[in-house]
């Protein structure tokens, strides 16, 4: 279903919104025992249809193949058995998380008698915009029912089918639990004018996830008429450090450039020092190009390899999202943090290092929402955080940072008791 004709998207939209906003206030007092009901029926929806989710993703993967879509894109829409029992998993995992809502986050009593609670409560309505991933289907909805907040769907096009077959399991699991099936709906269309309709309903959305490239992470972040969280490019770097430890810096950095190369943590620059690049860099390089890895480095990483082709200003913080990675060799790890600072995107960097101070003056010099010493940035995901899964992860310096679960989908209200007090 292509949805309606683009002059009734408006109205489209302004009823979806009016019936977040109306889930969103049932689902603010639902109990913690029918958001878990729900999300474990929802996982067993997602066994229980497997066969017409992968249908659906076979029509949106011969529709993007079609389309020439990269390999690295293709991967990120494709479903599978395994991939889905992953997906039924993320959902019982965030099924069995403590309730986020509720909390009581401080208390205190004033001298004239007045008793504070400072409570988690939810946020209200959330807009999720998304493109290829059809599994955001799933870990949106999923987190946003776990914190008591209704959400809106916008997948792109590419996923349309796969989104649809997986929101039809999530709202099995809302009916499981008699929970309102507006708490989770999926726009219904392709037609772009449902994201504009989206950046302008603050009377029906409260926070904004864009979920995708560079362009609608930029008109989302200018547009939008209420509170983002967005989630940027993921330029991801890994320093090389002189006291790196050749055995595990050879694993990681196969690791974070090749495990999953169309993934927001895969790394996409390779800097190494400028001490160890005749050694360890140069069997990087060499494990990098034998997995077919395409190197776009400066001089000096041109001279470990012929193979090795000269990068442009442009691959300097560029994200690939293939299996191209930009090689640059530094003199020291001030200018490896200097470069990060230039190019990256503020999403994941890692450190490969057995210097304890090295790794200290890493972390303290870069404010990226996610620094990983001698680990692969792959494992900037929700739910190698144990968050069970991720709305996004979150690059600005308001509210949430790095994955954002559950728990970082509330905000909170005061309670405040008296008894007959007046003001002097």
């Amino acid at each position: 279903m292509d949805g309606p004709a683009q002059q009734d998207v408006p109205a489209l939209m302004a009823e979806i919104g009016a019936a977040a906003r109306e889930a969103a206030a049932e689902l603010a007092y639902a109990s913690a025992e029918a958001k878990r009901d729900a999300l474990l029926a929802a996982a067993d929806a997602v066994h229980d249809r497997r066969g017409q989710i992968l249908e659906a993703n076979a029509e949106d993967m011969a529709a993007a193949e079609g389309k020439g879509l990269t390999k690295a894109m293709l991967d990120r829409l494709a479903l599978d058995p395994d991939r889905l029992a992953g997906i039924a998993e993320g959902l019982r995992s965030i099924a069995e998380q403590p309730d986020p809502v509720g909390r009581t986050l401080e208390t205190w009593e004033r001298p004239n008698g007045l008793k504070f609670r400072k409570v988690s409560t939810p946020l209200g309505v959330i807009g999720v915009i998304y493109e290829s991933r059809p599994n955001v289907t799933a870990d949106a909805g999923g987190l946003c029912l776990k914190s008591g907040n209704a959400v809106i769907l916008r997948g792109g096009s590419e996923s349309f089918h796969s989104s649809g077959a997986l929101h039809a399991a999530l709202v099995d699991g809302l009916r499981a639990a008699s929970l309102p099936a507006a708490a989770i709906q999926r726009v219904p269309t392709t037609d772009r004018a449902a994201v504009g309709a989206m950046l302008a309903m603050p009377e029906h959305i409260d926070v904004l996830v864009p979920r995708g490239g560079k362009s609608l992470v930029g008109r989302v972040q200018a547009e939008a008429r209420v509170p983002v969280f967005a989630h940027l490019e993921g330029i991801c770097h890994v320093y090389v450090d002189a006291a790196a430890d050749a055995g595990k810096a050879r694993r990681v950095v196969l690791n974070a450039k090749t495990c999953r190369t169309g993934i927001c943590g895969a790394a996409e620059c390779l800097l190494i020092h400028e001490d160890v690049a005749d050694t360890l860099g140069r069997d990087l390089v060499t494990d990098l190009l034998e997995a077919g890895v395409e190197l776009r480095g400066d001089a000096a990483a041109q001279a470990l390899d012929p193979r090795v082709t000269a990068a442009t200003a442009e691959d300097w913080g560029r994200e690939f999202l293939d299996m191209i990675l930009a090689v640059r060799v530094v003199p020291s790890i001030d200018e490896a943090v200097a470069h990060v600072r230039r190019h990256g995107s503020g999403h994941t960097e890692a450190i490969l290092t057995e210097d304890d101070a090295a790794a200290e003056r890493f972390f303290a010099r870069l404010d990226s929402a996610i620094l990983l010493r001698n680990a692969s940035t792959q494992f900037a995901d929700g739910g190698e955080f144990g968050f069970g899964a991720e709305i996004g992860i979150a690059t600005g310096k308001m509210h949430a940072r790095g994955p954002v679960g559950a728990q970082h989908l509330t905000s909170f209200k005061y309670l405040v008791e008296g008894d007959g007090t007046i003001r002097p």
